[in-house]
């Protein structure tokens, strides 16, 4: 798909991947829409790229309307959407005095990064499917954000490793439920990356986790997820497969 003048929405676009993926959709010429729960962040990119900046919450559909209709009222239907929102967390099952995790802490980052997800994309899908194919016959891509946590998950990471890994099995469900419509689904596993979060870690930390990585022996840069991401909107037939961007990294349990 040819990006120029496209609309697209990026999820989470207020920082990290989701800004890297909103500043590189930008870059080919689409008309971006910077979704975030923190709207001061979605702005800030926005202005930066010349996009729209919207809050959203992905969990609440009302939100997530509200968002899709300010989009589509300033650039047009979307063909195009990001998911790259989501949360982290790291609890133990059992805690060192005896008592179980809160079942609220595991339900609160598989809404996030599962049910929130699958709102967006269900909502987004529905107006997707009823545009006017291109050439090729095809009307949209979606790309979500899964973990290389979905595979390897580590200890203490029973949610987060559950969240991702419900959008690794969504992929393919998704593909083949929205090939009918000409609409394709991706999903990225990345690895260990230089967000936000890893950037107020130590530098002795960082470095740790980096040795941790078999090649290159560093942190993925935030355009390299942009850069798939990219790739995949362009590569017609890149569908219904979930992708690590991780540097050949296998998460040890702790």
């Amino acid at each position: 798909m040819n990006l120029q003048g496209v609309a697209a929405l990026v999820t989470g676009g207020g920082s990290g991947l989701g800004a890297a993926t909103a500043r590189a959709l930008a870059q080919q010429g689409a008309r971006v829409a910077v979704l975030d729960i923190n709207e001061a962040g979605a702005a800030k990119v926005a202005a930066e790229i010349g996009g729209l900046g919207l809050r959203c919450d992905i969990t609440d559909t009302a939100s997530v309307l509200a968002a899709l209709a300010a989009a589509a009222e300033a650039h047009g239907p979307a063909r195009v959407l990001m998911n790259v929102a989501g949360i982290g967390g790291a609890k133990r099952l059992i805690a060192k005095d005896g008592t179980p995790m809160p079942i609220e802490d595991f339900q609160r980052i598989i809404n996030v990064n599962l049910v929130g997800t699958f709102n967006m994309i269900r909502l987004a899908a529905a107006a997707m499917v009823k545009l006017e194919p291109l050439q090729d016959g095809a009307r949209g891509v979606i790309v979500n954000t899964a973990s290389v946590a979905a595979y390897d998950g580590q200890i203490g990471q029973e949610a987060y490793a559950a969240s991702k890994g419900g959008l690794v099995s969504l992929t393919l469900p998704l593909a083949r439920d929205l090939a009918q419509f000409g609409v394709r689904v991706a999903t990225i596993a990345p690895g260990l990356f230089l967000t936000p979060l890893l950037h107020e870690l130590p530098a002795e930390v960082q470095q740790s986790l980096a040795a941790s990585i078999p090649f290159p022996k560093r942190l993925g840069q935030p355009e390299e997820f942009a850069e798939l991401a990219l790739h995949i909107v362009r590569n017609g037939h890149l569908n219904g497969e979930v992708i690590r961007l991780d540097g050949a990294l296998r998460m040890a349990p702790r």
